[in-house]
């Protein structure tokens, strides 16, 4: 059997096997939906920054980095901006309204915030946005094994959808909090092999100067262009606001696990902004004429590192994917039970159905 293929299977069947384990403590809806607001700095931390370092900052941003450079940094680095004004200031004040009105999901506070319409319609807009975005996530994994193991892409989005359908619905947040702990270290232990052995095997740090000579902005940190400067107003503010980034802040049990948690989330971002840049860039070196972008982080791992660490490398790449996806599966869920089904379809419905109708 392919060694990749056998590595992401075993981690497809580890993350749902400890996604059922979990699922057992899960009582009602709010341990689903909030983790029964008993979310630590250290959980809060691990679950935002994997459902951060996604398919966008892995696969998408090493293709930023390998068409534009070192400006790249800027993508995930906007992600990390974001992150700290949500640690410092949103964050806390939408955790302290939440818990003071027993609010679980964003459209529990906008109905406080403004009135049922707006709850509707925004709820709506979520619904439909989410689901267009979870696709897009399952597209991103079945395209992944399909370059590596050469799976054909449907059956890879189904691989992809089993796995964290089944962890997901174990237990909602409680499950995904704790599951990101495992795709979370999976994530830094990949990268942290890869990137050095990567830079090595390309020639060394000095060699990279030399990776588009016909590009003169190519080393350019302060780019003004995509990629670079121009991500600033258009990343940031989604990650302030983004709907499946402040329910995991409703689950918080305090302001200081908000601060502490997502400030760290934010510090991790910052030092693993680079990370997708030098790959970028380490591809355009050792693979210059790859016809489409998005391959470079898979042939990075596939042919310019050890097999064992590429395989490690993209079980890392694979837990990006699918943390972001389980993240996207929290709004269309939530959405779905608490903002549409209980609010406007069944309003007398009891903890025990909004739960069924979750999962």
């Amino acid at each position: 059997m392919n060694l990749h293929v056998f590595v992401l299977g075993a981690y497809s069947l580890l993350l749902m096997a400890l996604g059922l384990w979990i699922g057992r403590r899960v009582r009602g809806t709010s341990d689903f939906f909030v983790a029964g607001r008993r979310l630590g700095p250290g959980l809060l931390f691990s679950t935002m920054l994997a459902a951060n370092i996604g398919a966008g900052s892995t696969v998408g941003a090493t293709s930023r980095g390998y068409l534009g450079g070192v400006a790249a940094w800027w993508w995930v680095g906007s992600a990390a901006i974001g992150s700290l004004i949500l640690a410092l200031w949103i964050g806390p004040a939408i955790r302290q309204v939440s818990a003071a009105r027993g609010l679980s999901t964003v459209g529990d506070y906008l109905e406080y915030r403004y009135d049922r319409t707006v709850r509707a319609i925004i709820a709506a807009l979520l619904w439909i946005g989410s689901l267009f975005i979870l696709s897009a996530q399952l597209t991103a994994i079945g395209w992944i094994l399909n370059v590596v193991a050469g799976i054909p892409r449907p059956m890879g989005c189904l691989v992809g959808g089993v796995a964290i359908s089944v962890y997901f619905a174990a237990g909602g947040l409680l499950t995904a909090a704790w599951v990101n702990v495992v795709q979370l270290t999976v994530k830094i232990a990949g990268f942290a092999a890869a990137l050095p052995l990567a830079v090595s095997m390309a020639g060394g740090w000095a060699s990279l100067a030399g990776a588009r000579p016909d590009d003169p902005a190519y080393l350019t940190f302060w780019r003004p262009d995509t990629p670079g400067l121009m991500y600033l107003p258009l990343l940031v503010p989604a990650f302030i606001v983004s709907p499946g980034l402040l329910q995991k802040i409703f689950g918080a049990r305090d302001d200081r696990a908000v601060r502490i948690g997502v400030g760290l989330n934010a510090l991790g971002l910052f030092l693993y902004a680079g990370v997708p840049a030098v790959l970028g860039i380490v591809a355009r070196l050792r693979f210059p004429d790859l016809a489409n972008a998005n391959l470079a982080l898979p042939m990075v791992l596939l042919h310019g590192v050890p097999p064992l660490v590429g395989a490690l490398g993209l079980a890392a790449v694979f837990s990006a994917e699918i943390s972001a996806a389980d993240a996207v599966l929290f709004m269309l869920t939530t959405s779905l039970s608490q903002d549409l089904y209980k609010r406007f379809v069944d309003p007398s419905a009891g903890d025990a159905r909004v739960l069924r109708v979750a999962r």
